[in-house]
């Protein structure tokens, strides 16, 4: 259960996205962020489609169409400073988001509905980046949107360590890899990463911030215990799941949880109290 508090009401400018949604309790704001927006269309957007077929002749694992229509539609409720999606790919989520974000005739975006003053697209691969790049120009979005070729937990490194060691100066005056403060990530990351990712986003994200993922599948079995040659790929799946477990108790104990039980999995999405 979600502790039932009342979020205060200031402007998105000042202290995160809780802020820009409507005075409610903690599970009414998460009801109202994770539900269905029915008079939005659930057909892929035409540029996805096109990755997305791209992304099956080369076997790479697509996020379920329920979950990506579902986290285009939270992102239409919140009103971000800098958002960061981990994990780009070549570009099948951003696509989406971008779709959203630059709607066909705005040009570059500024009249879109709730577009992020900045988005990072995090895309170790470097080919993938080329692509995504291509993606951020097909939009006309390079003006605010742009991608890093590194590994988010090395991003992730290098923003802490930028912050720990500017500790008097405010986020957004941070001369770091990522726009500061961070107060949207989606992750889209495989499963054996995504719940590393989903701490450290949660650690990252500015007060007021959200965290949006897609929930790890259960163990299932006996693993056995751990040998001297170190755990298994079964073992290491449920000591990571475990993780997951803690990240999930804390976020609920002292910050706001919700869950959204979708065809596909169930989209979690974790905010950061003010």
């Amino acid at each position: 259960m979600v502790e039932e508090q009342v979020l205060p009401v200031r402007g998105m400018g000042e202290d995160g996205l809780a802020d820009s949604l409507p005075q409610m309790s903690q599970t009414d704001v998460m009801r109202l962020l994770l539900s269905e927006d029915d008079e939005r269309s659930q057909e892929e957007p035409e540029v996805a489609a096109s990755i997305g077929e791209q992304m099956l002749h080369m076997d790479i694992p697509l996020l379920p169409k329920s979950v990506r229509t579902r986290i285009r539609d939270v992102c239409s409720r919140v009103s971000s400073r800098n958002a960061i999606i981990v994990g780009g790919g070549i570009g099948h989520l951003s696509a989406w988001l971008f779709d959203l974000w630059c709607p066909e005739g705005v040009e570059d975006g500024d009249q879109s509905e709730n577009r992020p003053g900045t988005l990072t697209i995090i895309e170790p691969g470097g080919r993938f980046g080329v692509i995504i790049d291509r993606l951020i120009r097909r939009y006309q979005s390079d003006s605010w949107a742009r991608v890093v070729s590194m590994n988010w937990q090395e991003v992730f490194a290098e923003s802490k360590s930028s912050i720990a060691s500017n500790i008097a100066l405010p986020e957004s005056a941070l001369d770091s890899l990522l726009k500061m403060p961070v107060d949207l990530i989606v992750i889209d990351l495989p499963e054996e990463e995504r719940i590393e990712a989903a701490i450290s986003a949660f650690e990252l994200v500015s007060p007021g911030g959200l965290v949006l993922v897609l929930e790890p599948t259960v163990p299932t079995g006996d693993v056995g215990d751990v040998g001297e040659g170190g755990p298994t790929p079964a073992q290491s799946k449920v000591q990571s799941f475990n993780q997951w477990i803690e990240l999930v108790k804390m976020v609920n104990q002292t910050h706001t949880l919700g869950f959204a039980e979708l065809s596909g999995g169930s989209l979690v999405a974790l905010l950061k109290s003010q």
